[in-house]
């Protein structure tokens, strides 16, 4: 008797990419026409734009997880783990499962959505020392982690420690970066009141960039403005400044200066997941080089988006431009290539992607905010507004969008809340402890776990 099995799909992470392809499959492809994977360490969506705000304690964690399970009609199968190589010749990815096992899935087309990982330097000390933040376990610790620096700066009776305590650095003068600064900033501006032993005048926020300007998607003018609130806050910015190295109780920067510190946040940038390059293949920058179909050239049913992948920019004039790794161009490209693989698997001709940036938006908590929706600068208030509205509508299910409205609310009626949560734990975790890039194989340990050696 023959057996007649359906197709096999196999998605490769579940940021804004995958999650976009897995639900456009879901809506378009009929039960018997494929079956569905879907490869992540956590059954969630996790809304990245909104982690500062879960750092400094605005939105509950819970909030920007979005369940993938919630839908009624979810039939995708759910491999609790991660992907940690792609042999491309025998059609296998090489997953190690949340229990450490590693296991070999087979696949007759694969959609590799896996994202980005923190970028890091040959920089003595940093990933000892560092916090990232990309996960919203690190949002969380970071949180408790800021908390405890006062705490324990109350309870120090030693000058130098109390100072050490209180200064606080920021590594990365981008979205995620800036945002991070403000929005902690808040955070300890408004916690300090509560510990009348504290001088709120030594707590210090350096924010420190190697670029010689800030955000400078945004333009001259509202780069400036965004760097003008900061300042105006208290927040030190330091322009064309890296670190040199760091360490436990001090940082030092490449200008010299030797801050005392406990607390290195690191948010300069991010490189394509390392599992790019398990497959060998061609990449840009990093990032996986495909097609403007997001079509792997000389690998049938092989697709790529987002973060790991080098996108054509086919709105841009420019020769050789590829698509910035937003959140905004993630979603957009998870729909057309679920629609392509759909294509693929019907002999249809597949469809190029082509998406004209919407604009930019950057909340830097309370009532300040700097956004460039289609080309319009704004600030203060109506920017707050529109950098709100725009996350909040982004959102997947109606659940999230009043989990977010309601913290946004109560936030701005009842004020900050500076209880620590208890994920810290004695031992501390830095950057390094978070996101296991020392997990994936290479080529060739891809095909000897693949044959079997």
């Amino acid at each position: 008797m023959n057996t007649v099995t359906r197709p096999r799909i196999l998605v490769v992470g579940a940021g804004f990419a995958g999650v976009g392809c897995v639900r456009r499959l879901e809506r378009k492809l009929t039960p018997d026409e494929a079956d569905v994977t879907l490869v992540t360490p956590y059954a969630y969506q996790l809304y990245l734009p909104l982690l500062p705000q879960v750092a400094s304690g605005v939105l509950t964690p819970q909030s920007i997880a979005v369940s993938l399970r919630r839908s009624k009609k979810y039939r995708t199968r759910i491999i609790p783990g991660g992907a940690i190589g792609v042999d491309l010749k025998s059609k296998v990815c090489v997953i190690r499962t949340i229990t450490d096992d590693v296991v070999d899935e087979r696949y007759d087309y694969i959609v590799l959505a896996p994202g980005s990982v923190t970028r890091t330097f040959d920089i003595p000390g940093l990933t000892e020392h560092a916090f990232g933040m990309k996960t919203l376990a690190e949002a969380a610790y970071i949180r408790d982690h800021v908390i405890a620096q006062l705490d324990l700066a109350d309870a120090s009776d030693d000058p130098a420690e109390r100072a050490a305590r209180l200064q606080f650095v920021v590594v990365g003068g981008g979205y995620a970066g800036t945002e991070t600064a403000a929005c902690l900033q808040r955070l300890t501006h408004a916690a300090v009141q509560r510990y009348p032993r504290l001088d709120p005048n030594l707590i210090k926020w350096h924010l420190i960039d190697i670029a010689p300007k800030l955000m400078p998607e945004l333009g001259d003018k509202l780069g400036r403005s965004a760097q003008e609130i900061l300042r105006r806050r208290g927040i030190d910015v330091s322009l064309g400044v890296s670190i040199d190295k760091a360490g436990a109780e001090e940082v030092t920067f490449t200008d010299g200066r030797v801050v005392p510190t406990h607390t290195l946040i690191w948010t300069a940038g991010v490189v394509a997941s390392p599992l790019i390059a398990t497959l060998g293949a061609e990449t840009v920058r990093g990032r996986l080089a495909v097609t403007a179909e997001m079509a792997l050239p000389g690998h049938d049913g092989v697709f790529a988006l987002g973060d790991a992948a080098a996108v054509p920019d086919k709105a841009k004039s420019e020769e050789n431009a590829i698509c910035p790794p937003t959140a905004q161009h993630a979603m957009r490209q998870g729909t057309v290539v679920a629609d392509n693989v759909i294509a693929a698997l019907r002999n249809e001709p597949l469809l190029p992607y082509v998406h004209k940036d919407l604009g930019l938006v950057v909340d830097l908590g309370g009532k300040d905010a700097v956004s460039k929706p289609l080309g319009i600068e704004l600030r203060g208030v109506l920017a707050q507004a529109v950098a709100r509205g725009y996350h909040w509508s982004a959102l997947r299910t109606n659940v999230a969008k009043t989990r977010v409205m309601t913290n946004w609310l109560l936030n701005a009626v009842a004020g900050d809340d500076f209880v620590r949560t208890g994920f810290q734990s004695r031992k501390a975790a830095r950057l390094k402890d978070f996101e296991f890039t020392n997990e994936y194989l290479t080529p060739e340990q891809v095909r000897a776990q693949v044959e079997g050696k």
